[in-house]
């Protein structure tokens, strides 16, 4: 495994980048025959942060950063760039914007160092050279300048997309599932350097992916999508904490859902009373807990559940528990060590008060 990448110095081979753009996304929709894949999209990304477009494949993500980047026509809405509204017809390659794609596009019969600088050809050779040579320092790789894609692991090949995708300046960075093809112990590292070098490089970006996790520690701000449309958008903080429908309570991690009715302004759980505002009186509802606000006590406190299932996965064991007034088993962490088996009873307790109430019909 490489080692991390050491804290960027100043370069002087690389030119001074202009200021990190403003990107606004205004009503932005886009149809392929009778498929809607976006459906009047509205984003906001200030200078140097990084967004998420988060969402399942077939939301509309990557077909949002392709209008971005010029590869896609939308039929509807208006991109802007420091308030400033970019020309549809306009190509990527004048548009100051780097493209990284989730299979890295590396050119296999050029160099590492040929195919960064491929993307400077408006620069004199040795310029372009000086520029790929520096880029390639910064991610790591200077020593594969004269490999070929072939011989470099995932993760390296990653590193020269990156390099790539940053050696012209670009004001806006995308990003498109630029992890997905790297195991999972390589991601994790690859992952932590890219951000450190989009962090030094303070450039605006644009990243889609499909995981949360990633898009909760890679991001300033996540918009998460469906069926073409922004179904919330905020820090990773808020849609984790403050989901506003089920579907984004779900997307972010597991759920304890109890169902219930609204009855004076709130809801009967196993779990005691929980504040159910906004609903009708009678009105069917589903109370939802995060697992990491159940705790487990002694069979005899709190509710009562059983065991149903348990496995060992090394660093902890997960328990399945079955009780009555959930609406399916929870699922819960506990100690590789500890002595719970299948038909244990135990009980639960809320250590949160905080709760998410749904109305029961179609999110």
């Amino acid at each position: 495994m490489p080692a991390p990448l050491a804290p960027i110095p100043a370069d002087p081979a690389i030119p001074p980048a202009e200021a990190p753009a403003r990107l606004e996304l205004a009503g932005i929709g886009c149809r392929f025959g009778s498929v809607r894949a976006l459906d009047g999209v509205s984003l906001k990304a200030g200078p140097g942060e990084i967004l998420g477009l988060l969402g399942d494949s077939g939301c509309g993500k990557s077909t949002l950063l392709r209008i971005v980047a010029g590869l896609e026509r939308a039929q509807d809405g208006e991109i802007r760039f420091d308030g400033r509204a970019v020309d549809p017809g306009l190509p990527p390659e004048a548009r100051g914007v780097g493209l990284m794609f989730q299979d890295y596009a590396l050119f296999p019969h050029l160099t590492v160092a040929e195919n960064v600088r491929f993307g400077l050809n408006r620069l004199p050779r040795h310029e372009a050279a000086a520029v790929a040579a520096a880029r390639l320092g910064q991610v790591g790789l200077a020593n594969r300048a004269a490999s070929y894609p072939a011989t470099l692991s995932g993760g390296e090949g990653q590193r020269v997309a990156l390099a790539r995708a940053l050696a012209p300046g670009p004001r806006i960075l995308l990003l498109d599932e630029p992890f997905s093809n790297l195991d999972r112990r390589t991601r994790d590292r690859v992952r932590a350097d890219t951000l450190a070098v989009v962090r030094a490089a303070g450039i605006t970006t644009l990243l889609v992916t499909h995981d949360p996790e990633e898009a909760l520690a890679f991001c300033d701000r996540i918009a998460l999508m469906r069926a073409g449309r922004v179904v919330q958008a905020g820090s990773g903080a808020d849609l984790y904490r403050r989901p506003a429908t089920r579907f984004a309570a779900r997307f972010f991690g597991d759920l304890v859902e109890i169902p219930g009715r609204c009855r004076g302004g709130v809801v009967e759980t196993p779990f005691g009373r929980l504040p159910a505002p906004g609903f009708a009186e009678g009105a069917p509802v589903l109370a939802c807990l995060r697992p990491e606000a159940i705790r487990l006590v002694a069979a005899g406190d709190g509710l009562t559940g059983r065991v149903a299932g348990r496995a060992y996965l090394g660093s902890h064991a997960r328990l399945e528990i079955a009780a009555e007034g959930l609406a399916e088993p929870l699922s819960l962490a506990v100690s590789p060590d500890d002595s719970l088996r299948p038909g244990d009873a135990v009980g639960l307790v809320r250590t949160v008060p905080d709760a998410f109430i749904f109305s029961a019909g179609t999110d």
